[in-house]
């Protein structure tokens, strides 16, 4: 049985459909992402599937349980870090999970979450003294204090600076390797290319497409290709291949010049228009597009769902 099971998940607020038809599965010890861009639906599906909003129409599982019949004995064996979350300004690190652990028959030990989540230096500073990472390390700490078997992350990173979503999805890989199952929703497609096992591409409260990272940003057709020549390619033969979209030069000490192309499925005609000019291309090499470029291409052309 799946860790968490939604099927065909509706929920409107008056005539706003916020989800239609959404279904997801999340198998135990997985990281599925949930992306798409704001307004999407992401965080409605989420907060359905915690048991926060009841669904209009649909079929929620969650160990078993019912979100919504089953809250309590859910609340249990779930963590939960919402989007936007706050603490009392003065309660410190320590206070604040000491607080938490109490709601728990069988809580983690505070004090070894705050060194797990590095808030070591931290334990009894000020939530209003926290720096944007940390305050959301302490909010992954706090969603962990229960032991849950389940954890549920919404906009995990969202303003934090590069450095400090870096430093939280190591957290996460942390968080994973305790055995928890987490479903994460974000808008970051680079978090989930780095974390997760699946993903599910949201859009217009739709699931457009479903699969791996890399299977799905395989999907697009754009290319980069790199290759180095010991004489530069005649101008314009380059920018005449067919779905050719960008040439960029950097010429090279003693005449040669490293190229580097990007367009719709180039890579085999552009060998072959450079080694007709006469010119042998090496140091080949080809990158597929991004799953970001994957989505871009999936929401515009693809309305109903598609798994690969």
């Amino acid at each position: 049985m799946p860790v968490i099971e939604v099927s065909a998940l509706r929920k409107t607020y008056g005539p706003k459909v916020a989800v239609d038809d959404v279904s997801l599965t999340v198998e135990r010890g997985e990281i599925v992402g949930i992306l798409g861009p704001n307004g999407a639906g992401k965080t409605t599906t989420v907060e359905c599937i915690a048991g926060l909003r009841v669904p209009d129409a649909g079929h929620v599982r969650v160990l078993g349980l019912d979100p919504w019949r089953d809250g309590p004995a859910l609340r249990e064996r779930l963590g939960l870090q919402l989007q936007e979350s706050e603490m009392p300004a003065k309660i410190t690190v320590r206070e604040a999970l000491d607080l938490y652990a109490s709601f728990y028959a069988a809580p983690a030990d505070p004090a070894a979450l705050i060194r797990d989540l590095g808030l070591d230096d931290r334990r009894d500073t000020q939530f209003r003294r926290l720096s944007g990472g940390q305050k959301q390390r302490l909010s992954v700490a706090l969603a962990l204090v229960g032991n849950p078997e389940v954890a549920i992350l919404d906009e995990l990173t969202t303003g934090l600076d590069p450095q400090a979503r870096r430093e939280t999805w190591g957290v996460i890989e942390r968080i994973r390797d305790r055995g928890v199952t987490i479903l994460l929703v974000t808008h970051f497609m680079e978090e989930a290319e780095r974390l997760a096992d699946r993903v599910l591409l949201i859009d217009a409260g739709h699931v457009v497409a479903q699969g791996t990272p890399a299977a799905l940003a395989a999907r697009t057709t754009l290319q980069t290709v790199h290759f180095h020549t010991e004489a530069p390619v005649p101008a314009g033969v380059l920018e005449a291949v067919p779905g050719v979209v960008d040439v960029r030069v950097d010429d090279v000490a003693g005449g040669g010049a490293d190229y580097e192309l990007r367009g719709a499925e180039v890579a085999v005609d552009v060998v072959l228009a450079v080694t007709a000019a006469g010119i042998r291309p090496t140091h080949l090499r080809v990158e597929q597009g991004s799953l970001e470029e994957a989505f871009v291409s999936i929401v515009a052309g693809a309305p109903a769902e598609q798994e690969v």
